[in-house]
């Protein structure tokens, strides 16, 4: 398998292309999902002159097995009411895998637990960007289970976002069927029968570093600011 893209700047660059309808629109958001679909939200945000924020998910791996996703659960900000309902689990694999509920409720604690650290980290006690009746365009670096961005979509579509969609480089054809039912616009540009693992598709997918997210968020957010006064 060849990779298509250099890294995930380009993948952000080469998607924000396809999304040229909302360039400068005055209700349209760009929401990365960290850490690796920051770095290509934040090329969206840059092309298409958006405001750049983050949607706080974490997906939820097996007990022995992290890497193996078997759900994923929303940040309490997205939440009005938050008790940790907006939890989407893939009960096939937790059946199979004899992962009981209160191994999914540890597991859940710990991931909401880094939500929380991520929130200030990211955001530095800022508010998240306003989700009712704005556009939403949702990005993350390539979906394979899709887990994580149902979790996302879910939690958002609780503050009644005037459109969502989902901007990934890469997801399986199988992924997107079950997405599409969610949202109201996919932008993908590679859609593979059988996607591997999401790296594969990138010459460089080198982990992203919080300060990087961190970083990237900042710039975007000093250049709304400074074009708005």
């Amino acid at each position: 398998m060849n990779a298509v893209f250099i890294d995930r700047s380009e993948a952000g660059r080469k998607l924000a292309q396809q999304l040229t309808a909302y360039v400068n629109h005055p209700q349209a958001i760009v929401l990365g999902l960290p850490r690796g679909g920051v770095p290509v939200a934040y090329e969206i945000a840059k092309s298409l002159n958006l405001p750049l924020d983050v949607c706080l998910v974490k997906k939820l791996g097996l007990p022995d097995y992290p890497e193996t996703a078997m759900g994923a659960i929303a940040e309490s900000a997205l939440i009005h009411d938050y008790s940790g309902n907006i939890t989407i689990i893939d009960e096939n694999i937790t059946q199979s895998n004899d992962v009981d509920q209160e191994q999914i409720k540890a597991i859940a604690a710990g991931a909401k637990a880094e939500l929380r650290w991520r929130e200030c980290c990211y955001r530095h006690y800022r508010p998240l960007l306003k989700i009712k009746g704005n556009l939403v365009i949702l990005v993350d670096d390539g979906i394979a289970t899709g887990l994580t961005m149902h979790a996302a979509v879910t939690a958002l579509q609780s503050h009644q976002p005037q459109k969502i969609i989902i901007a990934t480089p890469v997801a399986a054809q199988k992924t997107i069927r079950q997405l599409t039912t969610l949202v109201d616009e996919i932008t993908c540009l590679v859609t593979p029968k059988s996607l591997g693992a999401v790296g594969f598709w990138y010459e460089d997918f080198s982990q992203v570093s919080d300060q990087e997210v961190c970083n990237l968020l900042s710039k975007q957010t000093h250049k709304s600011f400074a074009e708005s006064c």
